[in-house]
C-alpha cells in the first residue's frame, strides 16, 4: 500500500472512531446531567483542567515525539530501535505519572479549595489520580502504533475507553438504583479511570502480540539513557507547548467571565455569556475538527517517515495539497456556519445568543481547521522549538484579547483576540513551511 492510500485509509478510520466516540460522549453527558444533576456536573467538569495538565505533563509531548522518532527509525529500518523507544517511553512516562498520581493524592484539598475553590472536588482527584499511569500507557502505545503508520490500536482503544467508561457508569448506576444505594458524581470519575484501565489492557495485549512476539533483547540503562535524550529533545517543547494552553484555557475559565464584568455586565450576565459561548457556539464550531485531528495524528508520522527517506519531492506535494485541501474544508464549513449558524443556535440550543457566537465564530475555521495540521507537519519535519514558539505567540495574543480588550469592546473582543491568534499562528506556520521546502 502506498504512502498515499495509507495516509487517507488511516485518516478515514481515526475520523469515522473520533465521530463514533463522540456521538456516545453526547449521549453520556445527557445521562449525567439527568441523573447527577447540572450542579453535580459542573463539579466534574471541574476537575478537567487538573486532568488535561496531568496527562499534559506526564505524556502527551511523549506520545507526539515517539511517534515522529519511531517513524523515522522505521524508515531506516531500524525496529529495533524503534521497540527500544517504546520500552523507553512506557518507563519514563509511567514513572512520571505515578510521581504525579501521588502527588495529586496528597495534595488534592489544597488544589481543590485553593485552585478549584470547591472543596468537594477532594474526592474526586483522589479517584481521578488512578487514570494516568494506565493513561500514559495507552498513549505511548497509540503514539508507537501511528509511528508505524498503523491505527488499529488507536482507534480501537479509543472506542474501548468511551465504551467502557460509559458502560461501567451505566451499569454500577442501575446496581446501585436496584439496591437502594445512592450514588454521585464520584462515580463519573470513576468510570474515566475504568476507561483508561481497560483500553490500557487492550493496547498492551494488542501491541505484544504483533510487536514482540519475536523476543527482543532487554533495554539497557544505556540505550535508555540514548533514547531518553532523543525524545527529550523532541518532547520537551511539545509538553510546554501543551501545559501553557491548559493552563491558559484554565485562565480563560476564570477569567472571561471576570473581565466581561469589568466590561459592564452582572454576574449572572456574565456567566451566561461564557456558557453560551464555551458550551454551545464552540463545541458547534469544533465538531467537524474531528477530520482535521485525524489527518494531523496521521501526517506526523508520514512527514517524518519522507523526510528520512529524503523523499522531497514527495513531501513537498504532501504538504502542500493537504494544506489546500484543509483550507478548502475550513472555508466550505465557514461558509455553510456563516449561512445557517443563527438557525443552528435556534434550533439545537434554543440560544438567540448562541447563533450569533456561531455565526461570527465561522470566520475562524478556515483557519482553525488548518493549523492543526499545520501545527502536526511542523512538528513531523522536527521543529518542535518552532512550534513552541509559534503557540507561544499566539497563546499571548489570546490573553490579550482575554484581560485587554474583553474590559474595551465586551465579549466581542476575545472573539477578535481568538481570530488574530488563529491568523497569526497560521501565518507562522505557513512561512516556516514554506521557508522549508525552499531550502
Amino acid at each position: 500500500m502506498s504512502q498515499k492510500q495509507t495516509l487517507i485509509r488511516g485518516t478515514a478510520i481515526l475520523t469515522l472512531t473520533s465521530f463514533c466516540t463522540r456521538f456516545i460522549g453526547f449521549f453520556y453527558r445527557i445521562f449525567l446531567s439527568h441523573t447527577f444533576g447540572e450542579e453535580n456536573v459542573g463539579l466534574y467538569q471541574l476537575v478537567f483542567p487538573v486532568y488535561a495538565l496531568g496527562f499534559s505533563l506526564s505524556c502527551a509531548g511523549v506520545q507526539l515525539a515517539l511517534s515522529r522518532c519511531v517513524a523515522r527509525h522505521t524508515a531506516c529500518g531500524e525496529v529495533d530501535k524503534a521497540k527500544e523507544l517504546l520500552k523507553t517511553s512506557l518507563l519514563f512516562t509511567f514513572t512520571l505519572s505515578c510521581i504525579i498520581a501521588v502527588f495529586l493524592q496528597h495534595h488534592s484539598a489544597t488544589i481543590s479549595t485553593v485552585l478549584l475553590h470547591d472543596a468537594r472536588c477532594t474526592s474526586l482527584l483522589i479517584l481521578l489520580s488512578y487514570a494516568f499511569p494506565f493513561a500514559s500507557i495507552h498513549s505511548c502505545i497509540c503514539g508507537y502504533s501511528l509511528g508505524l503508520m498503523g491505527t488499529k490500536i488507536p482507534a480501537v482503544s479509543q472506542l474501548i475507553e468511551q465504551t467502557f467508561r460509559v458502560l461501567f457508569v451505566f451499569l454500577v448506576y442501575l446496581y446501585a438504583d436496584k439496591q437502594g444505594i445512592s450514588v454521585s458524581i464520584v462515580l463519573a470519575v470513576a468510570g474515566l479511570a475504568a476507561g483508561e484501565i481497560f483500553a490500557s489492557l487492550y493496547s498492551l495485549m494488542a501491541i505484544y502480540g504483533i510487536t514482540f512476539r519475536i523476543p527482543s533483547p532487554a533495554l539497557s540503562v544505556h540505550s535508555f539513557l540514548i533514547h531518553f535524550q532523543e525524545l527529550f529533545k523532541h518532547a520537551l517543547p511539545l509538553t510546554t507547548s501543551r501545559v501553557l494552553l491548559n493552563i491558559l484555557q484554565s485562565a480563560e475559565a476564570v477569567s472571561i467571565p471576570l473581565c466581561l464584568q469589568y466590561y459592564g455586565l452582572s454576574v449572572s450576565e456574565s456567566l451566561k455569556i461564557y456558557g453560551v459561548l464555551t458550551g454551545m457556539a464552540l463545541p458547534c464550531i469544533l465538531f467537524p475538527s474531528a477530520i482535521t485531528n485525524a489527518v494531523s495524528s496521521m501526517l506526523l508520522p508520514t512527514v517524518a517517515e519522507m523526510q528520512a527517506a529524503q523523499h522531497q519531492k514527495n513531501l513537498r506535494s504532501v504538504i502542500v495539497r493537504v494544506t489546500c485541501y484543509c483550507i478548502f474544508l475550513g472555508s466550505a464549513f465557514g461558509v455553510l456556519l456563516l449561512l445557517s449558524g443563527k438557525w443552528l443556535g435556534i434550533f439545537l440550543f434554543h440560544s438567540e445568543l448562541a447563533g450569533q457566537f456561531i455565526l461570527t465564530l465561522s470566520w475562524i475555521c478556515p483557519f482553525l481547521y488548518t493549523n492543526t495540521v499545520l501545527l502536526s507537519m511542523v512538528n513531523g519535519l522536527g521543529k518542535t522549538f518552532f512550534s513552541f514558539f509559534a503557540n507561544f505567540i499566539s497563546l499571548c495574543i489570546r490573553i490579550a484579547g482575554v484581560f485587554l480588550f474583553i474590559p474595551q469592546f465586551g465579549i466581542l473582543g476575545y472573539l477578535i483576540g481568538l481570530l488574530v491568534s488563529q491568523i497569526v499562528l497560521f501565518s507562522l506556520c505557513l512561512l516556516r513551511l514554506n521557508f522549508y521546502l525552499h531550502t
